[in-house]
């Protein structure tokens, strides 16, 4: 069988699964795991994925106002790579294809391929996306047994949480401000802590900066969507005054790679828990550190 997958979440989903080898075409964002890196792109986005995060929002809601899509697929290449399945999305247009773009690339092609939407919101909705890719790729025994070795580190998680849960706020976006929803608030219960924020299966909402000391947090997660640590910790840099005058007197402001761990409704969600752990004990680690800016 041959697969395109046209966001990092499936990308990561079908390696997961033992199924790399079926891919022959990726997302111009998938990044993992390092064996896909050398496949073709079949996507691309006019924005500059370096530009500060207030351009990245800009050009965002310019593109919408302009009905212009954020990302776009190179119809040729897809043509050329004749995949028998395309896994799209169906959750946010920032993050992937539009998913109606998809079907009528799909319905002009020589050979129509079959087209899966990704639509988990919550972490039981990651679950039946991983056991719908196993199905497509004829893995669907590996894809119970995957998602059974991930509900099982939830669990060893959960069992080893505190009765009483620190109130937790995850940041998505800095400017403008976003809190992040869908399924990061069981992450954050899975590693013990309260989410104030967002409900699961919530949409991510923006809020301002002066309502996060009325939230009353015991701790601040900073997990920027499609930025790893360092990248995040230079966004902190860019709006330290405003940050510093937010979060002065408040409480311990942590940094998650949110590229690998929030932001894509795949397997490293659960490393992600595991790392939210980490913060929530007061340990630092490669996907995250404690933010030591200075406060106003």
């Amino acid at each position: 069988m041959r697969v395109v997958t046209l966001l990092p979440a499936a990308t990561e989903i079908v390696a997961a699964l033992g199924g790399a080898g079926s891919l022959v075409g990726i997302s111009h964002e998938c990044d993992y795991p390092a064996s896909v890196q050398s496949l073709p792109r079949v996507t691309a986005t006019p924005i500059d994925p370096s530009a500060p995060g207030a351009v990245i929002d800009t050009e965002v809601r310019r593109l919408h106002s302009e009905g212009k899509p954020v990302i776009g697929v190179d119809a040729a290449a897809l043509r050329q790579l004749a995949p028998d399945l395309i896994i799209t999305q169906d959750l946010c247009e920032v993050c992937a294809v539009a998913e109606g773009e998809v079907h009528r690339l799909a319905s002009v092609m020589p050979v129509s391929p079959t087209v899966l939407a990704l639509s988990g919101r919550t972490v039981e909705g990651i679950w039946a996306d991983i056991r719908a890719v196993a199905a497509a790729i004829d893995l669907a025994a590996d894809g119970d047994e995957l998602v059974a070795g991930l509900q099982s580190r939830l669990a060893r998680l959960r069992a080893h949480t505190r009765s009483q849960r620190t109130r937790t706020l995850v940041v998505e976006w800095l400017e403008p401000l976003f809190l992040a929803g869908h399924w990061v608030p069981e992450m954050v219960a899975a590693a013990g802590g309260e989410d104030i924020g967002a409900a699961p299966g919530s949409h991510s909402a923006r809020r301002d900066w002066a309502e996060l000391a009325e939230l009353r947090p015991e701790i601040i997660v900073v997990a920027l969507c499609g930025f790893g640590v360092e990248r995040s910790l230079a966004e902190l840099a860019s709006l330290e005054s405003e940050v510093a005058r937010a979060l002065s007197g408040s409480a311990p402001v942590w940094v998650l790679d949110g590229n690998s761990y929030t932001s894509r409704s795949g397997p490293r969600i659960v490393d992600g828990a595991e790392l939210l752990r980490g913060a929530l004990d007061g340990r630092e680690s490669a996907g995250m550190v404690r933010w030591r800016g200075r406060r106003a």
